[in-house]
């Protein structure tokens, strides 16, 4: 029997069902458009709010950088703190709806990726609340990635205070710290992922599913190092291409209009999203079958000893071990 490859398996539902991506798109890019249109008119109803009198219009009016620098100083003045409440409202009800849109997207993904796995057309249980709970414990995380980026900027501070610069030494802190934070961010993330396959393929509960995720971290490590290590070089290919071909549009800067250079940056950079979904897709269609596929499929066959053509006349010459029944034993011979 052929050994069944999870990685390989995960790329094939990618060209064989490219549904899934193209549903995984669809709500992924719907509550980015959404999220994109709600700061923007966040930010234009901030604008809006800020007080310009008729001595700021006329030092914008003057094109004096100097001038124009204190008039936007002026216009600003005093107005941080609605941008902080603006922030945190508006990141607060994004990440609500992000908890409840991104459930539903997952549920129907994992859902889908099971029956074509299990070759079956029953609908797959599970709950959502489990979901949730998962998707929670990602926003968490992802708050505490920020704090953790800011706190890369304050231990620079303090490696490097006014009184004594080090500037060399404050960049390689706050890279090497904002390393750390993403590389734990990243790792957390991608286990809550795997966690909510779960939640539908063994109707788990949300630390449920985080328990059986580590087992199977335990028991299938090597299966899901393959399929992380090669969906992330594809991944890298797939933005390494997308940084050498966007750079054209760039170049034609000075010699076509801006809208069209725009226009092709962002195609390029549309396209570049739409085949990091696919991906996404395939390697949690991996994931899914290394829970439905054993640790290995080949079945080693029972073989019997081959002897060359000389020991085995020599081996039936000998007189054989077996009894003949019609030979008498001593238990026959009448006393």
């Amino acid at each position: 029997m052929t050994q069944r490859s999870p990685t390989l398996e995960g790329f094939k539902v990618m060209f064989r069902r490219p549904s899934f991506g193209l549903a995984e798109i669809a709500w992924r890019w719907s509550f980015g458009a959404a999220a994109s249109l709600l700061i923007v008119f966040s930010f234009l109803e901030y604008l809006d709010t800020l007080p310009v009198t008729a001595g700021d219009r006329l030092l914008l009016k003057t094109r004096q950088p100097v001038l124009i620098s204190r008039a936007i100083v002026h216009i600003f003045r005093g107005s941080s703190v609605r941008v902080v409440e603006a922030a945190l409202i508006l990141a607060l009800f994004l990440a609500i709806g992000w908890i409840a849109i991104a459930a539903l997207g997952r549920a129907a993904t994992v859902k889908a990726l099971l029956v074509y796995f299990r070759e079956t057309t029953q609908p797959t249980r599970g709950r959502l609340s489990p979901l949730f709970g998962l998707n929670f414990f990602r926003v968490v995380a992802a708050l505490a990635a920020c704090v953790g980026f800011l706190g890369a900027f304050l231990l620079a501070y303090l490696v490097s205070p006014d009184s004594d610069p080090a500037p060399g030494i404050a960049f390689v802190v706050v890279l090497g710290t904002a390393l750390l934070v993403w590389l734990a961010w990243s790792l957390v993330n991608w286990f809550l992922s795997l966690a909510s396959v779960f939640v539908f393929a063994e109707e788990e509960d949300t630390f449920g599913a985080m328990s059986s995720a580590i087992d199977l971290c335990r028991r299938r490590a090597g299966s899901l190092f393959a399929a992380g290590t090669w969906f992330g070089l594809a991944h890298i290919g797939v933005f390494v291409l997308a940084t050498m071909v966007v750079a054209l549009p760039l170049g034609l800067t000075g010699v076509v209009r801006v809208r069209f250079v725009l226009s092709g940056v962002l195609l390029v950079t549309l396209f570049y999203f739409a085949i990091v979904d696919f991906l996404y897709v395939g390697r949690l269609a991996a994931y899914v079958a290394i829970l439905g596929l054993p640790d290995t499929s080949v079945v080693p066959e029972t073989t019997r000893p081959v002897f060359p053509p000389s020991t085995q006349q020599s081996l039936a010459a000998q007189p054989s071990g077996a009894v003949d029944p019609d030979d008498l034993i001593l238990s026959d011979l009448s006393v």
